[in-house]
């Protein structure tokens, strides 16, 4: 049986906000075997945006283990958590967060640039992931010249670039209509397909259904397969 790539195990956050001590995450445990597609489905306000932190390496958390690839992330410093990010994890945001100065490629080349490496290699891979995700003939193309939609897809091909071990998308449809939600989620299964473990983060059904596991966040606490929440979301 080979190990989770994830495993985290009782993790708990608080926050103090106007006097009030609030749990974002409580007792939460979770594994993530390699290759899966994961959905984290939860409300605003359900901890689901602190547990990405957490699987981002971004924040640490009070109390609980998080062994990512069996390794220890609590016990690093900020520097191999940082080389960890860079490494291991693709992230992709619902705002894109290209640099509007710089063109589709420049910016999937941005990781390998910070990981040193040379400018041939770094083009090529750069122009390898564009290709993943159908946007080679627009390599030179500025952000502003992009649809919504390819600006997401220039957003995963970075996220590709470095290999990570895993990608994070956080709300990846969250600013695109409906049709063009469907072909970046019709990307993502494809990547899963080839061996991509991918993990999403939404608050919208519709999406996480389209994952082959989902977990639901509320109050802080974890269910598996949607549990009572669906009924929830099935409501509004």
């Amino acid at each position: 049986m080979s190990t989770p790539i994830i495993q985290i195990k009782n993790l708990m956050k608080t926050y103090k906000i106007g006097g009030e001590t609030v749990h974002a995450l409580n007792n939460v445990s979770l594994e993530i075997k390699k290759g899966e597609f994961l959905a984290i489905i939860g409300p605003s306000g359900s901890g689901k945006s602190t547990l990405m932190n957490m699987l981002g390496c971004l924040d640490r958390p009070d109390s609980g283990e998080y062994l990512l690839e069996g390794k220890n992330i609590g016990k690093m410093n900020d520097n191999q958590l940082a080389s960890i990010r860079n490494q291991k994890i693709g992230f992709i945001f619902q705002n894109f967060n290209l640099l509007t100065k710089l063109t589709a490629l420049e910016n999937v080349e941005l990781p390998l640039l910070y990981a040193g490496v040379s400018a041939k290699i770094r083009r090529e891979t750069a122009m390898e992931s564009l290709k993943k995700v159908g946007l080679a003939d627009r390599a030179a193309h500025l952000p502003t010249q992009l649809s919504g939609g390819q600006q997401q897809r220039v957003a995963i091909a970075r996220a590709l670039a470095a290999n990570p071990s895993i990608l994070l998308a956080d709300e990846p449809t969250g600013a695109l209509d409906s049709r063009t939600s469907k072909e970046i989620m019709e990307i993502m299964q494809e990547l899963n397909e080839i061996g991509n473990t991918i993990i999403l983060i939404t608050h919208d059904l519709t999406i996480a259904k389209q994952a082959r596991r989902m977990v639901s966040i509320q109050d802080g606490q974890l269910q598996e397969n949607g549990g009572e929440l669906l009924g929830h979301f099935a409501m509004h």
